[in-house]
Parts: C-alpha cells; structure tokens; sequence
C-alpha cells in the first residue's frame, strides 16, 4: 500500500523554521541531518510531523532566487496545509499566546471549526476541529 510520506515546505532559514513547528505548534523533529544538493553543495534534510501522524513536512531552504521569491506563497495565496487538532480552542489558545498570527477568528462550517493563520514564512493554514456537538 503506498502512502503519502512527506510534502516540501521551501522556508528561508532551517532553525527558525524548526522552532516554528517544534515549540509553537507542537510538531516533532524527526530528522536533521547534513546532506548535500544534486550538484554537491551542504545543505539539511529536516523533517517535522505532527505527534502520531504518518505524514510529514520536509522543511526545505531556499535555493536561489526563484525560490527565494515563493518563500510564504507556496499555494499562490490560498490555505495550502491542513492541521487537524482534538481539541480546537486549547489549540488556538496556545497558539494565540505563541504570537501565531490568524487572518479572522474561529468559525463554524459544516465540516467543523476552522482558523485560518499563517506559518513562519507566511503560508496560509486551516487550524480544523470537529463541529461542536449539539
């Protein structure tokens, strides 16, 4: 059966990023190691996922410019990542208190509660909760 291993996330620097996704939202550092591009020059292979999750996010630096300029509109300005929490406000909560920033505050839709904020570089993410029961 095939799965989706990882997905590149292009930032400017390696370790504010990981601070991002390791002390704000929570994320694990599962790998970062040296390794080298295709034409030899250093550079880091790091991975975060959230605890438990299969699926993870190759936090990947920018490489000259025309990646440098994509750097935080990855998803030309749409909600681009997708983070499914168990307990919606004592997320948002903490990442209110993180200095996280959100576009517009919780909403209610028929798939649950959902916030929209931004990462590090400034993609734009759906915090997702389930609906509250009635």
């Amino acid at each position: 059966m095939s799965h989706l291993s990882l997905v590149a996330l292009v930032v400017k620097e390696y370790d504010p990023a990981i601070d991002f996704f390791v002390r704000v939202l929570g994320f694990e550092l599962v790998e970062d190691v040296s390794a080298l591009t295709n034409d030899g020059r250093p550079k880091r292979w790091v991975v975060v996922r959230p605890p438990g999750a299969a699926s993870g996010i190759l936090l990947a630096r920018a490489d000259g410019e025309e990646q440098e300029r994509i750097v935080g509109n990855q998803f030309a300005g749409r909600v681009g990542f997708f983070l499914q929490v168990d307990d919606f406000d004592a997320a948002y909560e903490r990442m209110v208190a993180a200095g996280v920033p959100f576009s517009k505050p919780p909403r209610t839709e028929a798939y649950g509660r959902v916030a929209v904020f931004l990462d590090i570089a400034g993609n734009k993410w759906d915090l997702l909760g389930a609906p509250p029961k009635a």
